[in-house]
């Protein structure tokens, strides 16, 4: 256990640097929005294109992991949906609940870490993850978000050309592109995309924690326990349930699943909320004080909910 805290407690710690150095004024809020920015549009890029260069085309359309990874985030969407919706929490509250519930930190802290720790075979299955949590799983919770405001199509329609628009899709795509036709980049492009990939990680973390921060910052209001704390343990606890559970069942009645694939979206599904889901949440009206706090409970919790369930899959 100890040499798996070893290589997981760097990353949380990177998380919480960010994080204090927001809280006592050293990082300036105005500051996160470029942070975020290089991270978005240069370095995890790059990094993901890196990494679809370099894995099999196989690893990256493998159609058992995009049929148990898709099932458990519909089931999740459709469970955290179920159990907030009240009087107190709208649709569009609960939608963007159980888009939280569902959509793991897979880009920010997925890629990094599960390279650490796995090694490059983990990045098929966890390139995969991002796709399907960004097409399919965000552009559902939010036409479900608009349910009741006559506004489901509009959505639909931002959320398309949110995806469009995100350089993540694009970045996977052309590293796939070059792993099919076996072409090399020149020498000083490679040298440039591999100098800011390698910044990637560091950034990421460190932005995470720095959201986190502002997120908590932003929001006064009172937001009860029980209105954040059962989603933040849902994505922690039932998400990798389900994922273990439908993927064991998948190898059972025989599809094409490899087992270690298996391994990585599980862990994937043990990850913190991403901490994009609050930026979506602000931006469709929703309660993002709410959606901070189970990000940020669900970041401080699976760092030991992570390392365990590390510990358990080895």
């Amino acid at each position: 256990m100890l040499a798996i805290f070893a290589v997981t407690f760097p990353f949380f710690a990177l998380v919480l640097c960010g994080y204090l150095a927001v809280r006592r004024g050293m990082l300036p809020l105005v500051a996160i929005p470029g942070m975020n920015t290089f991270v978005l549009f240069f370095a995890l890029p790059c990094m993901l294109y890196r990494f679809g260069a370099n894995t099999p085309i196989a690893q990256l359309l493998d159609p058992g992991v995009f049929t148990v990874y898709l099932l458990c985030a519909l089931l999740m969407v459709g469970i955290t949906m179920a159990a907030t919706l009240s009087h107190r929490i709208d649709w569009n509250d609960a939608a963007f609940g159980a888009l939280v519930a569902a959509f793991p930190n897979n880009g920010f802290m997925g890629v990094p870490l599960l390279l650490a720790l796995i090694g490059p075979r983990s990045s098929g299955p966890v390139i995969l993850t991002i796709v399907i949590d960004m097409v399919i799983t965000a552009s559902l919770c939010i036409a479900l978000s608009r349910v009741g405001s006559g506004s489901g199509r509009a959505a639909v329609a931002n959320a398309l050309k949110g995806v469009v628009s995100n350089p993540m899709p694009w970045a996977i795509a052309l590293g796939a592109l070059t792993s099919v036709s076996g072409l090399a980049l020149p020498a000083p492009v490679a040298k440039t995309i591999g100098l800011l990939a390698d910044a990637a990680s560091p950034v990421a973390l460190f932005t995470i924690g720095a959201v986190l921060a502002r997120s908590q910052m932003s929001t006064a209001d009172a937001t009860p326990l029980r209105e954040y704390v059962p989603v933040a343990l849902k994505k922690l606890a039932l998400h990798p349930l389900l994922m273990w559970c439908i993927g064991h069942g998948a190898l059972r009645l025989g599809l094409p699943l490899d087992p270690a694939a298996l391994d990585v979206i599980i862990l994937v599904a043990c990850l913190p909320s991403a901490s994009n889901v609050a930026m979506l949440a602000e931006r469709f009206g929703a309660n993002t004080g709410r959606i901070a706090r189970i990000i940020l409970v669900s970041t401080a919790l699976s760092f030991l909910t992570f390392s365990g369930a590390v510990a358990v899959l080895r």
